[in-house]
């Protein structure tokens, strides 16, 4: 099988290849492309790359975050300003592995894979596409549920910087500390007057893509973080979940142990 790979200078340029060209799919860091390609994946027949600087830029500012989709895991532990993401690119594979994955990358990544993509959910980011004839922004949320591939390209990834202690991130795993996702928990938990305000939390491994724990946010809305207050949101953790039976975990095992770690996540206590 011959597989051509075609480089542009611009996003933009790229993003028109791959919507015009025959079977071809993206590479950035090719932790998802590559294993399909080496496995013969009939439907790749071009790769198509860019060499953009926008797309390895990282602007932080005091209330803004603005991450090229081309970023690495290792690039993002970098960054002392993303301390608040280091647990998060620290849960992904071992050190060679965050030298390649890509955070645009993470957003297509198959269960149990995906635990910075639902980090980025709880952050409530946007996604920008580029596109032959231009870009366009939606919300990750929305995103996720399309998955697109092909006409768009992910270019960049932005969100509000979180105050100190509002984000929260765990990933249970049997492989300590890169192994696959049982589950993995993000939550933003922005707090008014001691009581948890417009909170949202996401779960990795809990469905076929990163989703939101909306019956639980909707229960911790004007609470404290105490243990009898967090009680109704824990009874509702797993709603709307659906988890798959894989190697890693059943689905029942994961729905047993979701309210375990959440509740733990809320309190502040088995942190990764």
């Amino acid at each position: 099988m011959t597989i051509a790979v075609k480089t542009f200078a611009r996003l933009a340029e790229a993003a028109s290849a791959l919507s015009t060209e025959r079977g071809a799919r993206f590479l950035a860091g090719g932790t998802l492309v590559m294993r399909a390609v080496n496995e013969a994946e009939p439907s790749i027949e071009t790769l198509v790359r860019s060499t953009d600087p926008s797309f390895v830029g990282i602007a932080v500012t005091s209330g803004r975050v603005e991450l090229g989709a081309g970023v690495t895991m290792a690039a993002i532990l970098g960054e002392r300003e993303l301390a608040f993401l280091h647990p998060v690119a620290r849960a992904v594979g071992g050190p060679a592995v965050r030298e390649a994955a890509t955070i645009g990358g993470n957003l297509f990544a198959p269960s149990p894979y995906g635990d910075f993509a639902s980090a980025l959910l709880a952050l409530d980011a946007t996604v920008t596409l580029a596109g032959g004839y231009g870009q366009r922004e939606l919300s990750l949320e929305e995103f996720l549920g399309r998955r697109e591939r092909g006409a768009s390209l992910v270019s960049s990834i932005a969100f509000k910087r979180p105050a100190n202690e509002v984000f929260r991130f765990t990933k249970v795993t049997r492989v300590h500390p890169k192994g696959l996702s049982v589950l993995a928990i993000a939550a933003q938990l922005p707090l008014a007057n001691g009581r948890i305000a417009g909170p949202r939390i996401a779960y990795g491994a809990m469905g076929r893509m990163p989703l939101r724990a909306k019956a639980a946010e909707r229960a911790l809305e004007g609470r404290p973080l105490e243990d009898n207050a967090i009680a109704p949101a824990l009874a509702v953790a797993a709603d709307g979940t659906s988890p798959l039976d894989d190697a890693i975990a059943s689905a029942w095992w994961r729905r047993e142990i979701l309210p375990i770690h959440l509740r733990r996540l809320l309190l502040g206590a088995g942190r990764s």
